[in-house]
């Protein structure tokens, strides 16, 4: 049974995804043929991203519960709870198409499906590659089960949030570029063409922003229901590990930004690599420290 859903998932992220790109790519074709040079100034030649549609939309909605029962199947098989580094990506990934899901019926972000969707099918099949996971005995317990969604809600908010900042970062360069060359064409191809589908910088550095937000507070709440379960567990609430320390850290660097973004208005290049920084220590908080346990040194944690 689980093997049917991990086809089905990957089939159908798959499929989506590749459809996107060619309708973009047939999008990014039609200027060409009349003419316009491919990658110009999108005020010059506006183009408009193609749309996903409703039929889009809920083939979508299918592959994120059909991805969702894979997830529950495989983390959670007969009141027992196997996980690691491969399942909280796919967990990950899951949480942020859906996101995505949710944003696309408020905001233009067809470009941004070109990369999530790519990323969420590969996210799907990584458990059938990399399966050296341990069985915690305590995971029929209600505070862990609600610390656990709490926690994999905040990180595909900060998934999703970390994806924007990277397509502000690309479509701010890009920008400056088509400054330095005037009237010339800043670029050709299918990036510079995929580029012109995002929505303008304000709209998502608004999502950007709205998006680490929500993240925080889940993140505190994680950090804080972790607390409540290990002492309900050990009788200790706090245990200085790797995955305390950078999540600390994470809810630390995540912090300051939104009060940097509160009092001074914080944006531009250095707010991006703040976020990307912010979020590479939230998966090393998790995911890159059980990597590094499961797959390179051989060993199962918890």
């Amino acid at each position: 049974m689980d093997i049917v859903l991990y086809a089905l998932t990957a089939l159908l992220y798959g499929g989506l995804a590749v459809a996107g790109w060619r309708a973009h790519r047939h999008t990014a074709v039609e200027p060409a043929l009349a003419g316009v040079p491919t990658g110009i100034a999108p005020a010059a030649a506006p183009r408009k991203p193609a749309d996903m549609g409703n039929l889009g939309r809920a083939l979508l909605l299918v592959a994120l519960l059909v991805h969702g029962l894979l997830l529950h199947a495989t983390i959670f098989p007969q009141n027992a709870m196997v996980f690691g580094f491969a399942f909280a990506l796919s967990a990950m990934f899951w949480l942020g198409a859906g996101i995505y899901w949710i944003e696309s019926f408020f905001f233009p972000l067809d470009g941004l499906r070109l990369l999530v969707l790519p990323l969420a099918c590969i996210a799907s099949l990584l458990p059938l590659l990399f399966g050296g996971v341990r069985v915690l005995s305590y995971s029929a317990a209600p505070m862990f089960k609600l610390h656990f969604l709490i926690a994999n809600i905040a990180y595909g908010l900060f998934a999703i949030a970390a994806l924007h900042a990277v397509l502000m970062l690309m479509l701010e360069r890009r920008l400056q570029r088509m400054r330095g060359m005037a009237t010339r064409h800043a670029g050709n191809g299918w990036l510079a063409s995929w580029l012109d589908t995002l929505p303008p910088l304000l709209t998502l550095e608004k999502l950007l922003f709205r998006l680490i937000a929500a993240g925080f507070v889940l993140l505190t709440l994680t950090l804080v229901s972790g607390i409540a379960f290990n002492e309900q567990l050990v009788d200790r609430a706090l245990r200085l590990d790797h995955k305390t320390v950078f999540a600390f850290v994470s809810w630390l660097m995540f912090g300051a930004l939104l009060t940097a973004r509160r009092i001074s208005g914080w944006r531009g290049r250095a707010a991006l690599r703040w976020v990307l920084a912010s979020f590479a220590a939230l998966l090393l908080a998790y995911v890159g420290s059980r990597f590094v346990f499961e797959v390179l040194l051989h060993r199962a944690v918890v």
